[in-house]
């Protein structure tokens, strides 16, 4: 079977063209194991339909665009009952019937019974074919002619059907099964967990629905549904383990990790049965997440970066003593996403099973949706991008971390974000490149073979993609590969498990999409074990044996022991990164007074670089002449490339936590510094020319200009640009025209992100600020306002009609195939989606990147989001109404904010601002309509509009599927 209970099949005798007058019928025995107390048939035919319901006909009907829905509840019983469908074709052409029964039981759970091959049919009519009992021996399997959906009858029902699993794209040897298809009362699915009976626990996204639990049948169909009227709603983390359910979500005590115990056993959790253990602030797409059961039995909670770290934390927890750490002033993100979110951001806590005790293991992340533990109980994550950084100097992609104890990975908001470089964080294991994290799971659990067995699974929302990423070990920690495992479009992925069987679950959902639950099983040709060489073993051995070290550097991690800083300091050398951090972790949990002359003494370079990293991390300004001494008699020393690097940036710490030195120490410094700058590495000079502004060198606004000509890339040239934004020392006017010249070609020529343009101008604004009025006379001819200019307006179209989603849904279908790519991209300008969105490389960034939107969006989904652009908002997009004490309401995005005042952009094409005193303001609400209007589709022609999502499902590419011939 390729697709179980509510998503039926077009069935018919045979696959051939029917001819006209062809009739078929059809039979399905079926039983129900409770008392029904409501049942609805929903039945359609080509041409026409007659449905038998235990021996009576129910419905009728005869027009295969119009379906019938009877409700049959007093024609369903207890036990056996028998479906029993007469069809028949009048044009030669397609035939086929299609029905759907619903059975409901008191307490709310379902049974569906659908047209598949497991009816079987007959070309001939028999006596009494429709009555229970009726000896069907020489009938034939049913043949499918394809899911709802299918062509030429396209979604007859009129409801959505998750993608069907065919159109899946698998390796070799796998099966992908749709076992089910959200209804309209179930809400849109965002995580999921598999109970202590094997059931799916499934939480949609809004607190309107409550949890699901889904349980499948002997035969691997879903048997039946229920709802859990607990008081937790949208959770984003659920774990079964020692016989309670732990949810992640929103609760009658707030946001936060609940335990559900079971207590009166009966398979419900009632109100006195559900557990606060921790609330978390900080909710929607970047709070709460994942919840999972580690090897140490401990419980473990990943918080995305818009939730702080919960009070309580235990003193001696690994991750301690975080910051900014940045020399320079950041940029904030120029659309407002997580605008004053400091460290650690995303971060990992571990807790017992009460809820008692709380730690802070490891931070540092964007938005970490999920993570897993592999069968050594190394845990990994799969943390996500600022996809609107694109193009920046800081931009991250979407990467795999270990996560380790103590661990820092150095996402900072805005444009703080920390190089990989960087020795007081750690870098990916994997870098994959432009998607969107969800859920993750190893596939320990799987009876997958061994290459698939082994690998950790990771989901892409925005791309409908599930990776399977395959880690190897590489000194204390891993690299790795990867390969699409399961693709789709549409197919949101959030989050996935393994069953007993050993096959893959997974759900798709958020965003109110059209939610599904999915199977993917082997069944194909057993693969033995790989053979292990004696080399691999060997290299098997080391990694262990270094992990195993690290192990015993992390025991000491925020905690005093006399042994610690003897055991550590050798570490601190090692050649693997992994174990110097450790190490290096476990000296800053000592008194510093116990080690500090050590650190400044220490002679070998690794271990001197370490160790007076530490130092910069926990002394306080006292130590600073003495740690500035340290670092020079390193420079004085051949250091390699890396090891420069780390130089430099334990200076950079030295200056952010402890201040600017004396002004002869700076002297000192810049005299250093100006002789190795410009270097030939564009990291070098990345953190070269931050030191030397920071410093006010005479010579970094000029050696920095030089550097930005010669700059091959526009990520070193926009980095140049931000470091002498801040500058004050060193500028002529010659400089400055060079410099404000830039950012015309910058705005014209670079591309990036929603954020780019935005970000350019910002850096161009701030530089500004520091003229005076004459120097900013002599620049004016020069500034351009190019990003303030709202796109030229397409030539006005006459209205054609107010179109509704129930008028264009039926010739949905028809946007697959032969449709024009010209027409597409005109009437694409002609609806404007270019002032406000991303598509590719070109567009504005008001609005979502509609790049890759057909890998998680359907047709209906898209169209509808056009036509009723309100009925859904990200967080990212959601605009504030602000009522000011005089009466006036004003609405637009937030784009600044300080204690005293309030400023929002509101007018997103020309990016207007208008500045509001706090003092003035009566209310402040969230908008419930979005900045997009509605009615942009009212002057096109439906042709036009089938174009145009044509256009959106090829990202505005001409030689994409749905521009080939039919």
């Amino acid at each position: 079977m390729s697709a179980f209970a509510q998503t039926p099949e077009w069935i018919w005798h045979h696959a051939n063209p029917a001819g006209a007058g062809d009739t078929a019928f059809f039979r399905r025995e079926f039983n129900v194991g409770f008392q029904p107390s409501f049942a609805r048939i929903t039945a359609v035919g080509d041409d026409a339909i007659a449905v038998h319901l235990n021996g009576r006909e129910v419905a009728r009907a005869v027009d295969w665009k119009k379906p019938v829905v009877i409700d049959v509840t007093a024609d369903v019983r207890s036990g056996p009952n028998l479906l029993a469908v007469r069809g028949h074709n009048a044009a030669a052409g397609a035939a086929a019937v299609l029905v759907k029964l619903e059975i409901r039981s008191p307490n709310n759970s379902a049974l569906f019974v659908v047209t598949d091959t497991t009816w079987t049919a007959s070309p001939g009519e028999a006596p009494g074919w429709q009555t229970p009992g009726f000896a069907a021996s020489d009938w034939k399997p049913a043949v499918s002619l394809g899911l709802l959906g299918a062509a030429p009858w396209g979604n007859v029902l009129g409801v959505p059907q998750a993608t069907p699993a065919e159109s899946l794209v698998v390796p070799p040897g796998f099966k992908a099964e749709l076992l089910k298809s959200a209804d309209a009362t179930e809400g849109s699915w965002i995580c999921m967990a598999i109970d202590g009976q094997g059931r799916f626990v499934v939480s949609p996204e809004k607190e309107e629905v409550p949890l699901l639990r889904i349980t499948l049948g002997a035969d691997g169909r879903v048997a039946r549904t229920e709802r859990l009227d607990t008081p937790i709603r949208a959770a984003m983390g659920l774990l079964w383990a020692r016989d309670s359910l732990y949810v992640n979500g929103r609760g009658p005590k707030g946001v936060g990790l609940y335990r559900l115990v079971d207590a009166n056993h009966d398979d419900r959790f009632g109100a006195d049965e559900v557990h606060l253990l921790k609330n978390f602030e900080g909710d929607n797409e970047h709070g709460y997440h994942a919840v999972r059961l580690g090897p140490d039995q401990s419980l473990w909670v990943m918080n995305g970066n818009h939730t702080k770290v919960p009070p309580g934390i235990a003193p001696d927890s690994p991750l301690q003593n975080f910051a900014e750490d940045l020399l320079l002033p950041r940029l904030w993100d120029p659309n407002g996403h997580a605008k004053g979110i400091l460290a650690p951001g995303g971060h990992l806590l571990k807790t017992d099973p009460d809820g008692r005790r709380w730690e802070l293991f490891c931070g540092g992340f964007r938005n970490a949706y999920d993570f897993d533990f592999d069968p050594d109980g190394e845990a990994f994550t799969f943390d996500s991008d600022m996809e609107w950084d694109v193009g920046a100097p800081w931009y991250r992609p979407t990467r795999i971390d270990h996560c380790v104890s103590g661990g820092e990975y150095g996402w900072r908001s805005g444009s703080g974000k920390w190089p990989v470089h960087y020795p007081d964080s750690l870098p990916g294991n994997l870098d994959i490149g432009l998607s969107s994290p969800t859920g993750v799971r190893f596939g320990t659990r799987s009876n997958f073979p061994p290459r698939y067995r082994d690998a950790l699974f990771a989901c892409d929302w925005n791309y409908g993609k599930i990776f399977a990423v395959h880690l190897r070990p590489e000194g204390a920690s891993y690299t790795g590969s990867f390969e699409t495992f399961v693709a789709g479009k549409p197919l949101a992925v959030t989050s996935l498990e393994f069953g007993r069987d050993g096959a893959m679950y997974f759900v798709i959902g958020g965003w109110k999409l059209q939610s599904g639950l999915y199977r993917v099983r082997y069944d194909g040709p057993r693969v033995a074990e790989p053979i292990v060489g004696p080399a691999e073993a060997a290299e098997r051995r080391i990694a262990a044996e270094q992990r195993a070290l690290r192990h015993r550097l992390e025991a000491f991690h925020g905690k005093k022991d006399p042994a610690a800083t003897d055991v550590a300091w050798p570490h601190l050398g090692s050649p693997d990164r992994w174990v110097r951090f450790a190490a290096r972790v476990a000296v800053e949990s000592q008194e510093v007074a116990l080690w500090q002359r050590r650190a400044l003494d220490e002679t070998r370079v690794d271990a001197s670089i370490n160790a007076l990293l530490a130092l910069a991390r926990t002394a306080d300004k006292p130590a600073q002449p003495a740690l500035l001494a340290a670092l020079g008699r390193l420079a004085d020393q051949t250091l390699t490339g890396p090891q420069s690097l780390d130089a430099l940036r334990v200076l950079q710490v030295c200056l952010a936590r402890m201040g600017r030195p004396d002004p002869s120490a700076c002297d000192a410094i810049v005299a250093a510094l100006s002789s190795l700058y410009p270097a030939k590495s564009a990291d070098m000079n990345r953190e070269l020319s931050q030191l030397l502004v920071f410093l006010d060198a005479p010579d970094a606004v000029a050696k920095t200009l030089a550097w930005m000509a010669s700059a091959p890339t526009q990520e070193e040239q926009m980095h140049g640009a931000h470091v002498l934004r801040t500058a004050r020392s060193g500028w002529t006017p010659e400089r400055r025209r060079t410099y404000f010249s830039w950012f015309n070609h910058a705005l014209r020529d670079f591309k990036g992100g929603n954020s780019f343009d935005k970000y350019l101008v910002a850096i161009r604004r701030d530089a500004l600020a520091q003229l005076d009025e004459q120097q900013r006379a002599d620049v004016a001819s020069i500034v351009e306002n190019r990003a303030a200019v709202p796109p030229p307006a397409a030539p006005p179209r006459a209205f054609v009609r107010e179109w509704t989603l129930a008028a264009l849904e039926p010739d949905l279908s028809a946007v697959g195939r032969g449709r024009s790519f010209a027409r597409g991209k005109e009437a694409f300008e002609a609806a404007r989606c270019l002032a406000c969105h991303r598509l590719g490389t070109t567009g504005g960034s008001i609005g979502p990147d509609l790049t890759g939107i057909a890998g998680r969006f359907a047709r209906r989904d898209i169209l509808e989001s056009i036509l009723v652009p309100s009925k859904v908002i990200s967080d990212r997009y959601q605009t504030f109404v602000v009522t000011t004490r005089d009466g006036e309401d004003i609405g637009g995005t937030v784009a600044e904010e300080t204690e005293q005042t309030l400023v929002l952009v509101v007018d997103p094409l020309t990016q207007r601002r208008q500045e509001i005193a706090k003092t003035d303001i009566r209310t402040r609400s969230i908008s419930k309509l979005s900045q997009m209007p509605e009615a942009l589709l009212d002057t096109l022609a439906k042709d036009e509009i089938l174009d145009l999502l044509a256009y959106l499902e090829a990202d505005g590419k001409p030689d994409a599927a749905v521009y080939r011939a039919k």
